[in-house]
Order: structure tokens, then C-alpha cells, then sequence
């Protein structure tokens, strides 16, 4: 409750900001505003509301994700842009030895480091559609405001530094090759609160008080690779500091615009808004993904709004009718109506009345050596699971694969991919364009489920799954139950099934890949004598005719 009334007296009371501005964030001054898409949907939660989830995405199930940039070019994990310039950290230590102080290099001369020499998009999308992604989506800027791609109202973006390619454009062409929906994310609008570290200097040792490079300007470029270019375009940090900026673990309290956080000033939500429009008008996304609660930048700003509206208007111009698919994270039950809701390493504990997704990924979102050194990637066993309880629960999932700095995935990756590759040209019959049954599931992984945690969170904090734990969808008036696990003796007992319910009278029983099997309807369950060996591997799928009732 205490959060709600923050929240709505950050909405009501922070325009008077507008009339004084923070600072002149305002790159690219001169250029025109984008027009915005007229069309039924208005900049209001009200009329975002008429949304409906297109039922493409319904049907396509599970998506593959490039959350890739230059934070990838360390290969040290996540937030590396920010926990570059947290004195005493992995990451800071990490970047000492290998790059210097970041007082003498910050993180733009990690973008200046990043090449992107050996991205081959074609192969990479080419593979994921493989491994049975039926849409692919992309990283177009991460917390660190570097654009991925080329953008008039930024110049801080991949064509003109770091790799001077076109990454969206690079992978949407690749995307559009192998006839996926392509999608975008974003996750720029916190880069004001998010860079606050960068204006640190360090508390002891031989640079004790020397200011890392936050708040360099324009004019301090000098005769240095990026002259000509203005440090605050990207790190937009000539602004006071959020209160408990010096905690490290700050980020999370202001994510919301709440708690203290710097307010942005209102060129910085105009120019996020412009980029973004610019975006979806130059490469027609047919998804788009907000790193942020509820939309972007609100109640500060209504940019995320009037984003949500134009991809909608403009999804309808080019086909008819709304075909997007628009994501955020912690929503309400009202804001769950205008998009999709995604969760971020977690899933729900129950189907859910209206389509959601689940992102994740196999390992750090940004890339992260250790992992492959050591073998720590999820298997693609972890990754089937989690697709079937999704699924089940009327999810999608969106899994991410990590990219190296230099375009490419690793063996590790690629043999995780393969797998899942493998698994999907026997059972993807039982994933795509099927619905939730009146249950989702069954066994003993439901009794120790972990509720959501802020954006999720509750992935692995459960009991494994076991051969007992068995997972529901259905197609027309097919029943399709993934075991997750082989049981003992080759004999399934799907218990929900029993005779005396109201389950419907079953009338045949195969298991994908290995065709017919003999079955007994009993009070216990229905009793399945499974092949002797298995068809497949990770999860075993019995399609079931005459159990929808």
C-alpha cells in the first residue's frame, strides 16, 4: 500500500520538474520529433486495455533471445558497465587487470574494445529456429544506453562505435531469412539511475579520490578516440545523486522511481522516447520487450505509454489487425491487461487466465567465461522443464543463449541448443499451439512450489522434478502429459486420471516418438506400460485421446 501512494504521488507531483529542468540532457537537439501512429489505441491505461494477445504468439510457445552487447566484451558476466566502478568488487577488481582504472578507462572504452568480429547472425538464428524457436528477439540497448542500432537521436550506438555495424538490422534480416518473428528489448530508461556509480571515485589506495569518468564532457575528449562525442550522451550523469546512490544495492529500491531515485528530467524521457519510436518505425518488431515495471519511465513520464500506443496503432496499419507483442514486468491486474506480462527467471504457480511469458537463460545474461570454463550452464534438461511447466500453465518461454563479445556462442552453448534441438523433432507436437488443460499439472515439485518474488525469481528454488511430476496441455480434443522423468518398471501412473473422475473415459494412449502403448483406466490413475526404451530424452510425452472433458 505504502508503495501505491509513492507511486501515485510520483505521478501527480513531479511535472513541476519538467518546467526546471535537472541538467540539458539534450543530445541531437535540432532533429525532429517521430510522428506517432494514430489509430484505436490511445497513451492511457484505459485504452491500452482493449489489448489482445495475438495468437501467433499463443501458439509459437518458446523463443530464443541475443541479449548481447558490449557488456559481453569482458565476459564477465551481467551489469559489468556498473559493477565496473563498485571499488572492490569482482568486476572492478576484473577490470583493473585487464583494462586499467576506470578513472583512465571507463566503460565507453569497453564499447571502443568491442568488434564484433566474428558475428555470423544468419548461422546463429538459423541454428535457435532448429532447436524449435518460433520467434527470436534481440538486445537493442541495455542499462549501459548504448543503442544496438542506428539511431538519429543517439550517437552512442553500434554503427558509428564499438563493432559500426547494425545489430538490429543484422539480426532482423537473419530473422526474417528464416521466416521468425523478430523482437527487440529494451532496457534503457534507467541508465540515469543505474551509471550513478560512475561519477564514484575510489575510497582508498594510489587513485583515493580521483573521479571515474561519470562526469566527463564534451569537451574533455580532447585528442582521445572519442572526441567529437559527449561522455553525458551516454552515461547522463550531470544530475545529483540518488539517495543511497553510495549503497550498492540501491539499483533494486529505485527501480521504480521510488525510494529516493534522481528524478529524470524531461529531455532525457523525451529523447528515450524518440529513440525507441525510431526503433520500432525503422525495423517493425513484431515484439518488444521493456525491462522496466509497468512501462517505462512511469509515473514520471508518459513516454512508456505513448510507446505502447504506437506499437500497437502501427502493428495494425501493417497487418490488418494487432499482431504485437508487448512485454513488462510487475504488473497489475489492470496492466495486465494492455500487454504481456513476463517474469524474469521464475514461473507462476497456477495457469494463468491471460498469456504471459517467462525470460531466462542458461547462464549470465551478459556472457561470462566462468561459466563455460566450469560448466555451470543449465542443461538442456532444466531447459525442457521449465518449457513444459510454462507451457502448461499458458506461458511462453523466452530463453536466452549468452553471446560472446566477439558475435559467438561457445561449444557449451551450442551443445545445450543441439539438445534441445534434438528433443523438440520428437515431442514439439505437445508444445505448439496448444492451451492449458483444467489442470496443469501433478506430483510432488507442486507441493514445495516458491512464490514470485518482485520480477520472479522463483526458478530452481523448488524441489526437482521427478518422474512423478507430470505436466498437462491439449489440442483440439488431445491430452498430452510430459513426463518428467522415466519412471521405475516402464510404468507411468498419471493420477489425475483416475476413473472415478470427471476426466472422460480414455481411449488410446501413445508416447511421441515410440507410437501405441497399452494402458489400464483404473480408481488409482491411468496405468501406461511404457516402451522399453526411451524415445527421446529429458521428458517423455504421452498423447492421451479421450480424456477432455
Amino acid at each position: 500500500m505504502k508503495r501505491r501512494t509513492l507511486i501515485k504521488g510520483l505521478a501527480t507531483g513531479l511535472s513541476s520538474l519538467y518546467l526546471s529542468d535537472l541538467y540539458a540532457y539534450s543530445p541531437l537537439k535540432s532533429l525532429s520529433i517521430p510522428r506517432m501512429a494514430s489509430g484505436p489505441f490511445q497513451p492511457s491505461w484505459e485504452s491500452l486495455a482493449q489489448y489482445q494477445v495475438p495468437d501467433w504468439f499463443r501458439d509459437a510457445k518458446f523463443g530464443i533471445w541475443a541479449h548481447w552487447g558490449p557488456q559481453c566484451q569482458p565476459e564477465r558476466g551481467d551489469w559489468y558497465a556498473r559493477g565496473m566502478y563498485q571499488e572492490g568488487s569482482d568486476q572492478y577488481k576484473y577490470h583493473i587487470q585487464k583494462y586499467g582504472h576506470p578513472s583512465k578507462f571507463g566503460f565507453k572504452d569497453v564499447i571502443n574494445e568491442w568488434k564484433a568480429e566474428n558475428w555470423q547472425p544468419e548461422e546463429l538464428v538459423a541454428l535457435y529456429k532448429k532447436a524449435g524457436a518460433r520467434y527470436f528477439m534481440a538486445m537493442a540497448n541495455h542499462h549501459d544506453n548504448f543503442d544496438l542500432y542506428d539511431s538519429k537521436y543517439h550517437r552512442w550506438n553500434a554503427t558509428r562505435l564499438g563493432p559500426k555495424k547494425d545489430i538490429i538490422g543484422g539480426w532482423a534480416k537473419a530473422a526474417k531469412k528464416e521466416g521468425l518473428p523478430f523482437g527487440v528489448t529494451v532496457h534503457a530508461s534507467h541508465a540515469w539511475t543505474w551509471y550513478e556509480v560512475a561519477q564514484r571515485s575510489d575510497k582508498s589506495g594510489p587513485y583515493a579520490g580521483v573521479p571515474y569518468d561519470g562526469k566527463l564532457t564534451k569537451s574533455d575528449g580532447g585528442n582521445s578516440w572519442w572526441r567529437g562525442y559527449d561522455p553525458q550522451e551516454l552515461y547522463a550523469q550531470n544530475h545529483p545523486l540518488s539517495k543511497d546512490s553510495l549503497d550498492n544495492g540501491s539499483m533494486g529500491r529505485h527501480w521504480d522511481w521510488g525510494n529516493g531515485a534522481s528524478i529524470p528530467d524531461k529531455a532525457y524521457c523525451e529523447n528515450f522516447l524518440n529513440r525507441t519510436v525510431e526503433l520500432i518505425d525503422k525495423y517493425g518488431p513484431e515484439l518488444v520487450y521493456f525491462d522496466d515495471s509497468a512501462l517505462p519511465l512511469w509515473p514520471i513520464s508518459d513516454a512508456g505509454l505513448k510507446i505502447a500506443a504506437h506499437l500497437y496503432n502501427t502493428s495494425i496499419k501493417r497487418h490488418g489487425k494487432l499482431e504485437a507483442a508487448l512485454f513488462c514486468k510487475v504488473l497489475n491486474e489492470q496492466q495486465r491487461k494492455c500487454m504481456i506480462w513476463d517474469i524474469e527467471r521464475g514461473q507462476s504457480n497456477e495457469i494463468e487466465p491471460l498469456p504471459w511469458q517467462t525470460d531466462t537463460c542458461i547462464g549470465a545474461w551478459h556472457y561470462d567465461r566462468r561459466l563455460f570454463d566450469n560448466k555451470r550452464y543449465k542443461s538442456a534438461k532444466t531447459v525442457i522443464h521449465t518449457l513444459a511447466d510454462v507451457v502448461s500453465k499458458n506461458g511462453n518461454l523466452l530463453l536466452n543463449i549468452p553471446v560472446r563479445g566477439d558475435g559467438s556462442i561457445d561449444s557449451e552453448e551450442r551443445a545445450v541448443v543441439e539438445q534441445i534441438a534434438a528433443w523438440m523433432q520428437v515431442n514439439s507436437e505437445a508444445i505448439y499451439g496448444t492451451r492449458p488443460w483444467k489442470v496443469f499439472g501433478e506430483g510432488p515439485a507442486m507441493e514445495s512450489a516458491v512464490a514470485l518474488n518482485a520480477q520472479g525469481f522463483n526458478e530452481g528454488k523448488g524441489k526437482p522434478f521427478v518422474a512423478e511430476d507430470i505436466r498437462f496441455t491439449t489440442k483440439g480434443k488431445t491430452l498430452y502429459a510430459f513426463l518428467l522423468g522415466w519412471p521405475a518398471n516402464n510404468t507411468a501412473l498419471v493420477k489425475t486420471l483416475r476413473a472415478s473422475d470427471q476426466a472422460g473415459k480414455v481411449q488410446q494412449v501413445s508416447m511421441l516418438g515410440a507410437g501405441a502403448l497399452k494402458f489400464q483406466q483404473t480408481p488409482d490413475g491411468l496405468t501406461v506400460q511404457l516402451p522399453e526404451q526411451p524415445p527421446c530424452k529429458e521428458a517423455f510425452v504421452l498423447k492421451i485421446e479421450g480424456a477432455i472433458a
